[in-house]
């Protein structure tokens, strides 16, 4: 880079820092993992214990803790909100950037280091995963910086200190990948290596793991916790490694069973602005001649995206947000491809920009004048407006990458590309928040809040809504409901009353109390006359009083 571009670099990772950082509090919590992952830091916080995590009071072990201490340190540093909620999924999304282009620069040079990052910052599902309170994001860091350590510990001199040095850094955050969401955080890293060395013939790698003290680094970050939890909770382990590892991937127990292919148009969607310019990379590194024998960290990163698509096609429960450490590795690996990028490909990666904005302007208003019954049609049409906005910005930098591209300046153009998705995809997040009266109780909860006692029981009748808790500063009661609360209702019974005839029976007592449920409830209520007292409610919650 020269001087001006230097600066003008520079210029853009810090609007790009205020942005990341500074929308983080501009969106309500939405339900259901915001709610949910916010409400149990929440709860360890106020209760200052770290080892048994708990949401609605209840013990809940399907996930480790990692994210729950450190944004339970940020809510007793900061304050409980929105910000402080979002702030660790946001910092690992920022950190992993940064890492890439760490990794990227050291193998292949500035020119493929900005490139790099360039790809990962500006792609709808790392962008949109970066600001949404989730653990996949967590994970998604940890694995990216142990790949990243190990790759460049692969190109230091043998034996040497940085080797090592590199390496304990991989086994650490292998370990912070175990606490961030269990298991997954070796199979990812280990599959990938043992793949590798098949297909390459290469074993040179597993001479550079240095076993030993990666070993006892990784037991000494990771096992504390599962055996301190184990102590206390003698069903944990049971619950945790078979239930919530083996069982959810090999059964349809959580009923998130999805056809093989459910991942490739969500991993398409995804590298919006740059899916066509992926393709065509990923295709070039699969055609690309290596010498067997002898590493190749692009034909480790083609191993490790291909694992990734391949093992959660293969699992018997699939959400989008598993995918998410392909894109890392993707940045990484399509780094070099983009920095000799033909004019040809780009040409047709920007025409794709330029249509794709143009069809979502012309087929908004077209699909909101189809559903114009929908109970919440208000809320949808402001979102449109933020949707549409959206698309225009892809569409113009779309259209301005074409011309660019034609006129040869690659590097603008891709820069171009970069921005003007970054900029739809955050506009899009951000008119998110206009559906917010639907997707969060923030608005009900405030008019909650003032009729609530310590001493006044909030029954939650066949329904939880992850994010009311957290908006209360309080537990409810729940009732006829136990879905992901299973497991800890089995240990805690006493913590909700399991049928509707006997929360009847305590309803009709007089002693005061609240209720939210589902409008339908609030209907079959009414049928059966129970005795209560309208108090307000949106479209999808009611809520009532005792008389």
């Amino acid at each position: 880079m020269n001087p001006y571009q230097s600066k003008l670099a520079w210029v853009l990772v810090g609007l790009f820092t205020l942005v990341w950082f500074g929308s983080l509090d501009y969106r309500h919590l939405v339900k259901p993992d915001e709610g949910r992952y916010a409400e149990i830091s929440r709860e360890m916080a106020n209760s200052g214990d770290w080892i048994t995590p708990r949401l609605n009071g209840i013990k809940y072990f399907e996930k480790p803790p990692l994210q729950y201490w450190l944004t339970a340190l940020a809510f007793n540093a900061f304050g409980a909100n929105e910000w402080t909620a979002r702030l660790w999924t946001a910092l690992c999304g920022y950190l992993g950037i940064v890492i890439v282009g760490i990794g990227a620069k050291r193998l292949h040079g500035v020119k493929v280091g900005w490139l790099s990052v360039l790809f990962l910052a500006t792609n709808f599902f790392y962008v949109g995963l970066g600001h949404i309170n989730t653990l996949d994001m967590g994970l998604t860091f940890f694995l990216t910086l142990s790949l990243v350590a190990f790759l460049v510990a692969q190109h230091a001199p043998q034996s040497s200190r940085a080797e090592i040095s590199w390496m304990l850094v991989a086994w650490s955050a292998v370990a912070g990948a175990v606490l961030s969401k269990g298991l997954i955080g070796v199979v990812i890293p280990s599959a990938t290596l043992v793949i590798y060395s098949l297909a390459q013939r290469d074993g040179s790698a597993w001479r550079r793991l240095h076993p030993l003290p990666g070993l006892l680094v990784f037991l000494a970050i990771s096992a504390p916790w599962f055996v301190t939890v184990s102590l206390r909770n003698p069903e944990f382990p049971y619950f945790f490694f078979i239930h919530e590892h083996f069982l959810r991937y090999a059964t349809h127990l959580h009923r998130r069973d999805e056809p093989w292919w459910f991942f490739i148009p969500i991993l398409c969607i995804g590298l919006i602005p740059w899916t066509i310019a992926t393709v065509a990379g990923f295709v070039y590194e699969l055609k690309a001649q290596t010498n067997l024998g002898q590493f190749s960290a692009q034909r480790f990163l083609l191993v490790w995206c291909g694992f990734v698509m391949l093992f959660f096609s293969l699992s018997g429960s699939k959400l989008p947000a598993y995918i998410l450490p392909i894109f890392p590795a993707l940045a990484l690996l399509l780094g070099p491809y983009l920095s000799q990028i033909s004019t040809k490909v780009l040409l047709w990666n920007a025409a794709a920009g330029l249509v794709l904005g143009l069809v979502g302007l012309i087929a908004l208003p077209l699909v909101l004048h189809a559903r114009e019954d929908w109970a919440e049609f208000a809320l949808y049409r402001n979102y449109s407006q933020w949707l549409a906005v959206a698309m225009a910005v892809l569409a113009m930098g779309g259209g301005f990458g074409l011309y660019l591209s034609k006129q040869r300046r690659l590097m603008a153009a891709l820069t171009l590309l970069g921005i003007s998705g970054f900029v739809a995809i955050m506009l899009g997040l951000l008119g998110h928040e206009s559906l917010a009266p639907s997707n969060s109780s923030y608005y009900i909860a405030q008019e909650l809040k003032p009729m609530l006692r310590v001493d006044i029981p909030l029954y939650s009748i066949k329904i939880y809504d992850q994010t009311l808790p957290f908006y209360l500063n309080r537990t409810v009661t729940l009732v006829a409901y136990v879905d992901e609360f299973e497991y800890g209702l089995k240990q805690e019974p006493e913590k909700s009353i399991p049928t509707l005839a006997e929360f009847e029976t305590v309803w009709r007592s007089g002693q005061p109390a609240l209720a939210v449920m589902a409008p339908e409830q609030y209907l079959a209520f009414i049928a059966q006359q129970l005795p209560m007292r309208f108090i307000t409610q949106d479209s999808r919650r009611v809520i009532i009083a005792t008389q």
